[in-house]
């Protein structure tokens, strides 16, 4: 039996300062309980017929490639310099794009092929073709990275991001990475140690959006208004850090972070980024008195909505089954926890 490798990295949310931080405000982030599960099988080479397969299976996507035509495709690139993360060169991209080509994705599901991109580059860095992996020190146990094995995973993870959003602000990958809640501007993550476990109701709108498109409509807005948009990125800069002196302080009040919520949304109603869905998820959840805001690109996505400890069962059971009922995907969750993990079984 193949030896079977798990890991798996949590989910994150921004609570505030989404789009602003590409322009140098701060945001605020966190992991959530919920995770994305990688099972690695490696095989054992010498066969010759080697395959690299891809199953993505939320997606029902089976991509499959001769580990020889990856090679002999990319060879020339000079890959497999695992400790040293590097973009993905446009000459590169164009490789990997010729790889990709013949595998047919409906066209239902080409949104994940910039994502099918980065795990090819890094699959290709990564590990090489060599083959057989021969993980040491195997625990039958849940495992922490240590901080510079995190370090290397955050900088790979980024050349993986540059590939699927362009210009991303660093913040999906390093949450993702290192769990918890962090504070991030211009590069620079602070780690925060909140003293209020936030639980939030997650509204996924199903609508796909565009990420690339969005990042580019913000900053074609602020050309066209550059003192108005340093005004807004200011105030979400003020509202980001208030944000996190509230979730730091000893008696953290959940009323303030849903107002700062509330006006962060009105922000980024400002910038060009909402949508109808969101507007139809801020609209069944403010007839409950609960504050809901976009979170991420926006254009559709994902919606939070803050569910302080007072909220009874039966509203949030009630808010749930309307938006549900208007073909939304519902998640409640807890703010923070850890990040990636891997699992080695004996």
């Amino acid at each position: 039996m193949a030896m079977e490798i798990r890991s798996r990295a949590p989910g994150k949310i921004i609570l505030c300062g989404e789009h602003a931080v590409v322009h140098g405000s701060t945001a605020v982030a966190a992991s959530i309980n919920l995770h994305t599960n990688i099972i690695f099988f490696p095989g054992t080479a010498g066969s010759g017929n080697e395959l690299i397969e891809l199953e993505l299976q939320d997606s029902g996507i089976l991509l499959t490639w001769k580990t020889d035509s990856m090679k002999n495709a990319l060879s020339e690139t000079n890959f497999h310099d695992p400790f040293s993360p590097k973009p993905c060169s446009k000459e590169t991209m164009e490789l990997i794009h010729g790889l990709f080509e013949y595998q047919k994705l409906p066209e239902a599901k080409s949104s994940l092929a910039s994502g099918v991109y980065a795990f090819i580059y890094l699959y290709a860095s990564i590990l090489g073709f060599s083959g057989a992996l021969e993980p040491q020190n195997q625990h039958n146990i849940w495992l922490r990275f240590g901080d510079k094995d995190l370090e290397l995973v955050n900088k790979w993870a980024f050349e993986g991001e540059r590939i699927i959003h362009g210009k991303p602000s660093g913040i999906d990958n390093t949450v993702s990475t290192f769990g918890n809640v962090i504070m991030f501007k211009s590069g620079e993550l602070t780690q925060i140690e909140p003293k209020l476990r936030l639980r939030m109701l997650i509204t996924n709108t199903k609508v796909e959006r565009n990420t690339k498109a969005l990042v580019a409509g913000v900053a074609e807005r602020t050309n066209r208004h550059p003192q108005a948009m340093a005004s807004v990125f200011a105030a979400v800069d003020s509202i980001s850090r208030e944000f996190s002196e509230i979730l730091q302080s000893s008696s953290p009040d959940q009323l303030s972070i849903a107002e700062l919520m509330g006006m962060n949304q009105g922000l980024l109603q400002g910038m060009g980024v909402s949508h109808s869905s969101i507007d139809d998820v801020l609209r069944i959840t403010s007839k409950k008195n609960l504050v809901s805001k976009l979170t991420g690109a926006g254009g559709g996505g994902c919606v939070l909505t803050l569910l302080p400890a007072s909220t009874p069962v039966e509203i949030i059971t009630e808010v749930t089954s309307e938006l549900e009922h208007v073909g939304f995907q519902c998640f409640t969750t807890e703010v923070g926890g850890r990040g990636l993990e891997i699992f080695l079984p004996n």
